[in-house]
């Protein structure tokens, strides 16, 4: 299988011309052999939206845009990041899973980060479910950014038979490491070997490059096998098409190896986890 991450910089608060930046991106995809492509958080709109999340919040059934995609997807599965309304104007950080001419999932950010730079619970409304799904490809479980930092939600998608973890971010960079990359991308490059590994699935993580409201993101973007080895990685400051071939009968092989699918018992978290949140205290 070849997995093509587009390491892109979006328009702020532009949907038609993302909207041709994918168009685009995608018919590079397809000549490059991809059977699978991934795009950074709220791809189709930009990040630091603010007072313009409403305006480019869109209805993932009933907008052209989005019959597009499911056109554009027979051939070439697609992952999009995009503000998707719902209930009646109620705005969601979300992410999209096209393939074979159909929206397969449509996962809703759970956890929204609304603390320095960030603002994000003042305009989105939560999501409530880390759910894995069925893909023409391995079964699969979507994340965006600040739900992959929460170890509690990937092992949702660990217990729910996931393959293939997803994560679609907008990272910004913060601080410098000895080799001159931003310090927190070693923070995601760690949670994605950990958890490839200790899930025994593929990690995929895309990120966004370019400056928004003085924030500069870390691009980076990334993928760690089931053994938690990094098989690639895209530049941390340039736009980039990163395609890279991967074996998914390597999921079979690291399993049998490593047994954690075999010896989990999600029976006992969920018990324990009722005992905690029963005494939990205001």
């Amino acid at each position: 299988m070849k997995v093509a991450l587009a390491q892109t910089a979006p328009h702020l608060g532009n949907p038609d011309k993302n909207f041709q930046l994918h168009k685009e991106l995608i018919d590079q995809a397809k000549s490059a052999g991809a059977d699978l492509l991934i795009f950074p958080e709220l791809s189709l709109t930009g990040y630091t939206l603010k007072d313009l999340t409403q305006d480019v919040a869109l209805q993932v059934d009933a907008n052209p845009m989005m019959d597009e995609f499911r056109l554009m997807s027979r051939g070439l599965a697609l992952v999009l990041g995009f503000v998707e309304e719902k209930d009646n104007g109620l705005s969601f950080n979300s992410a999209a899973y096209f393939a074979e001419g159909e929206l397969l999932h449509v996962h809703r950010k759970v956890y929204l980060p609304n603390y320095g730079m960030f603002e994000e619970a003042k305009f989105f409304a939560p999501g409530r479910n880390f759910h894995a799904f069925d893909t023409p490809f391995v079964r699969t479980g979507l994340m965006i950014c600040y739900d992959f930092l929460h170890y509690g939600a990937c092992y949702l998608h660990f217990a729910g038979g996931a393959d293939m973890i997803i994560v679609l971010s907008a990272a910004p960079g913060r601080g410098f490491s000895e080799d001159d990359t931003y310090a927190t991308s070693h923070m995601w490059e760690l949670m994605g070997e950990t958890i490839s590994r200790f899930s025994t699935a593929y990690v995929i993580y895309c990120n966004r490059v370019g400056f928004e409201d003085g924030k500069a993101f870390a691009g980076g973007s990334f993928i760690f096998s089931p053994a938690g080895e990094l098989l690639a990685r895209a530049s941390y400051t340039d736009e980039e098409l990163l395609v890279q071939d991967i074996d998914l009968d390597l999921i079979r092989t690291v399993r049998k190896k490593l047994p954690y699918r075999r010896d989990n018992k999600p029976e006992i978290i969920l018990e324990a986890l009722k005992r905690i949140v029963s005494r939990y205290e205001d």
